[in-house]
């Protein structure tokens, strides 16, 4: 007589272990003949058990290269990292049986179904069949995908592919889940979904990294963010403490109906004045830590030089204007 096979338990780290992720030093440099392309360089980060941390950056940041380090796909040149407990060089293996992974790429086997696209990954953990199939199946529920559970991966909408992958990477009960970019080309609507069913497993413990190179969705979901730009750390924090402490500023925007360096050179004179004015042709950009009565005066220069003014905006301090201080640039996904 056949024995029932044990239920399927997760590896977990030690209950004492309030860290997940911890890395030191974590340097990349890819190699091209002679030359050498610098990826990320000396990241030391701590992230905590249950936490909901962000890397935020525009595309080549370095946000891929480390998630692809820690998830043991990249070889750091230098540095260590450890992730659920497991050293990522000494514990290759340890450190995959305890996350899950959804890339930014569409991975699923178009030869399965949605059922067996997450069947088939639970049984790659050593799940039994049953067991496996229970799993996905519970998973498609709660992702509102049980009438998918049939399909084929090219029936999916690309929001549907997404909430597939997410469930293909919980089939394990993995103690650190990564999300890299996860509502890239996706709907409007499809995202939201997303964000919500995101939010959802932070709410019931999950521990989850995300990258993403949208400020919207890093506001929105993350409880702490890394800002990396040019494959260095620029700031870790919470999005309020990060807009509070990089002296994010206000930025004034006027746009005239010719050039306007008059107006700007005005605006440089005004006494303890705006800490940086920008002047395109018709455009003047002013950042400041003071912007009351900033933009009167540039109205009322533009009287003054016999300009028009076509349009303005007024945008307070935000993430927008953090990466912009932190950076010296406009952030361009």
């Amino acid at each position: 007589m056949k024995t029932a096979p044990a239920p399927y338990q997760p590896p977990v780290i030690p209950a004492d272990d309030a860290t997940a992720i911890r890395t030191e030093g974590l340097r990349k440099v890819y190699r091209r003949g002679q030359d050498g392309l610098v990826a990320l360089e000396g990241l030391n980060l701590t992230v905590g058990r249950g936490e909901f941390f962000g890397l935020l950056g525009t595309n080549g940041a370095g946000k891929s290269t480390t998630i692809g380090m820690l998830t043991t796909l990249v070889t750091p040149t230098a540095g260590s990292a450890w992730v659920a407990g497991r050293e990522v060089g000494a514990d290759p293996v340890g450190v995959k049986s305890r996350i899950g992974v959804v890339p930014q790429a569409n991975t699923l086997d178009r030869a399965l179904s949605v059922r067996d696209n997450l069947a088939f990954r639970g049984r790659y953990f050593g799940m039994s069949a049953s067991a496996a199939r229970r799993r996905a199946l519970e998973l498609l529920e709660q992702f509102a995908l049980a009438d998918k559970a049939g399909a084929r991966a090219h029936q999916l909408s690309g929001g549907q592919a997404r909430r597939v992958m997410i469930g293909r990477a919980l089939m394990h009960l993995p103690e650190v889940l990564f999300l890299d970019e996860p509502t890239a080309g996706v709907d409007p609507q499809a995202r939201e979904d997303l964000w919500r069913i995101i939010g959802s497993l932070h709410e019931a413990g999950q521990t989850v990294v995300l990258t993403t190179h949208h400020l919207d969705e890093a506001e929105a979901l993350c409880r702490r963010l890394a800002v990396i730009d040019h494959g260095r750390l620029l700031a870790c924090d919470t999005p309020e403490a990060i807009k509070a402490t990089s002296g994010a500023q206000t930025v004034i925007t006027v746009r005239y109906d010719a050039a306007a360096h008059a107006v700007g050179d005005a605006v440089r004179r005004i006494p303890g004045g705006p800490h940086d004015v920008a002047v395109d042709g018709p455009t003047v950009r002013v950042r400041t830590t003071r912007p009351d009565g900033v933009l009167g005066h540039l109205l009322r220069e533009a009287g003054a030089a016999g300009l028009t003014v076509r349009d303005a905006a007024t945008t307070p301090p935000s993430l927008q204007t953090a990466f912009l201080t932190l950076t010296g640039r406009d952030y361009q996904p």
